[in-house]
């Protein structure tokens, strides 16, 4: 074991829900002084993960690992490893050929699943702050010149110019300035900025200090939800490390800048994601949104200049001042630089968190770095943008990954999340869910957020029970329109957009529920028949026995039959027939 320079266990969420502490600890037993965590490296799909590093520079990393395996990987490290254990080799060409690892371009993910995030040494090792010692010799004005040069836009949803925010926040007059980071990621199916954090914490607190730096504030708040305790504990160990390195505290390096970081723990609240419902709720308020202008940069954390930037946007800043502005703008589309990070979730071969090029589309990012549909089924949508997204067909699969081009479809960026959908999925049915979740997390302040949603809710509710007319998909999109113009924040002028975008590009879906009284993907409960081919019924009595309200009656070898009225749609009789005899329609 000589030539192993050291070994690490994928440590996030991802791998700790997969059992990668019991692999931790039986590695630990034999390589304790060579062994140690680190964050998620993307493949969720293959948690636990374990990576090998050799003396040479060879990089070995094997997925799936069980206890069983631990135990014989830690009696192999001296022998030959298993080829079929390994998911990834740096001496071996053709692994690097593999579309997920050389489609991708790690900006913001640089570090993570690479260092140990609770070393702030390792994270030094990677340049680390070497971005803020160069910020802390520039001028203010010019170091937000830099990042505006750089092309770099939010990455929290609306996309703005993060320079041109900075630019704003500078201009303001004040004794006291505040920089918050927005860490409130409450999409479904979302985990980019939970990713971010637990696998490199420090790449957000240089952010932050580089951002406080080039608009003056000396103060600066992390609002992180409660859900993310690993994230929590990450960043309050990074932010002891920091400050005893002096990358925050008084007169910083000598430079005569102070900052200083505090965390705010969110209870969860989706609304509180918007940057003037987060400052209330910082503030001790009830997390609502208030109307602008004025804007933050002018009166907003306790009436004071304050600029608020997502984990992602703040985990490009270091790397675009170290690198310079120009290496960055290098890499997307005119509109849309630099790279992006999605988390892929759903029906996709391989979920996780991928960064890709702006310019990259959404096929490549589906089936060639994500592997394509589960069980090879076919490809139905792509809902982008979180639950104020848009679900977009196959037929626009070629979009690429920028602003303009996604607005185009109905679709917004968002802050990453894209959840993948098959053949078996009704869209009626995810509109409804989406609706569903902004009915519960809008904060009742705009009458057209607070109501027009709940009453989108209702129509589809109706139509999914095959209680709707046609004239409802009129009314949807008109109260769709309102609620969008009505609504004062981006949570209730974005909602309507799953209902729009599944009504634009599967209109023949709710036609179908509606006039049909059908289900096309068998999924809406009260529009499925269960009965039993007479033909191929056995009479095995596998589904009676198996029915949990006892709707199936028939005696053994001979042709059974359900009861509509007693039947409450499970499909457990579907699943266990083995002769194909329940038919589902």
């Amino acid at each position: 074991m000589n030539n192993i320079k050291r070994i690490k266990v994928g440590m996030a969420s991802c791998g700790l829900a997969a059992g990668a502490q019991e692999i931790y600890d039986i590695l630990s037993a034999d390589l304790g002084d060579k062994l140690e965590g680190t964050g998620c490296i993307g493949m969720c799909f293959r948690e636990p993960l374990v990576e090998i590093e050799f003396t040479d520079g060879r990089n070995l990393t094997i997925g799936d690992v069980d206890p069983e395996r631990a135990r014989l990987l830690a009696e192999k490290l001296t022998t030959e490893i298993p080829e079929e254990w390994i998911i990834y080799d740096t001496a071996s060409k053709e692994f690097a050929k593999q579309p997920y690892f050389s489609k991708q371009h790690k900006i913001a993910l640089r570090n993570s699943g690479i260092i140990n995030p609770e070393s702030i040494e390792e994270y030094l090792e990677k340049d680390g702050y070497e971005g803020l010692k160069k910020a802390l010799k520039m001028p203010g004005d010019d170091l937000c010149q830099l990042i505006l040069d750089s092309g770099l836009r939010g990455r929290g949803g609306a996309g703005f110019p993060t320079g041109l925010k900075w630019k704003f926040a500078r201009r303001s007059q004040n004794d006291q300035k505040y920089i918050i980071c927005n860490a409130d990621e409450g999409d479904p199916g979302a985990f980019m900025d939970r990713s971010l954090l637990e696998g490199d914490p420090h790449a957000v607190l240089e952010g932050m200090v580089i951002g406080g730096c080039a608009i003056g504030a000396t103060m600066g708040y992390i609002y992180v939800r409660a859900e993310y305790p690993l994230a929590i504990e990450r960043l309050e160990k990074a932010l002891i490390q920091a400050r005893e390195k002096g990358f925050i505290g008084k007169n910083i390096f000598g430079s005569g800048f102070d900052f200083d970081l505090e965390i705010k723990k969110g209870a969860g609240a989706f609304v509180c994601g918007e940057e003037t419902a987060l400052m209330h709720s910082i503030e001790g308020d009830r997390g609502m949104p208030t109307l602008k202008p004025p804007f933050p940069a002018e009166s907003g954390l306790w009436g004071k200049p304050s600029n608020i930037n997502n984990v992602e946007t703040l985990a490009n800043i270091p790397w675009i001042v170290f690198h310079g502005p120009e290496k960055y703008a290098a890499i997307g589309t005119e509109d849309s630089k630099g790279t992006k990070v999605f988390a892929l979730t759903g029906k996709v071969k391989y979920s996780g968190t991928v960064e890709v090029p702006m310019g990259s589309t959404l096929r490549e990012i589906i089936f060639d770095i994500s592997g394509g549909i589960k069980n090879d089924k076919q490809f139905k949508a792509v809902q982008i943008g979180g639950p104020s997204g848009g679900c977009l067909p196959e037929s626009l699969l070629d979009t690429v990954v920028e602003y303009k081009a996604l607005n185009a479809t109905g679709a917004i960026m968002g802050s990453g999340g894209m959840v993948v959908m098959d053949e078996e999925t009704c869209m009626v049915d995810v509109a409804k869910y989406f609706l569903n979740f902004t009915v519960e997390e809008s904060c009742g302040k705009c009458t057209f957020c607070r109501i027009g949603t709940r009453r989108m809710y209702e129509i589809l509710d109706r139509i999914t029970r095959g209680e709707g007319k046609m004239s409802d998909l009129d009314e949807l999109e008109k109260l769709g329109h309102q609620v969008k113009n009505g609504s004062l924040c981006g949570l209730g002028q974005t909602a309507p957009n799953p209902v729009i975008t599944s009504l634009k590009y599967f209109r023949d879906e709710y036609v179908a529920h509606i006039e049909g009284k059908k289900c096309p993907a068998g999924v809406c409960k009260e529009l499925i028949l269960f009965t039993i081919d007479e033909e191929k019924c056995t009479g095995c009595t596998l589904c009676a026995r198996n029915c949990p309200v006892d709707a199936i009656s028939g005696e053994v070898k001979k042709l059974h039959l359900i009861d509509q009225e007693a039947c409450i749609k499970c499909g457990k009789c579907y699943d266990v027939c083995r002769f194909d005899a329940v038919i589902k329609e």
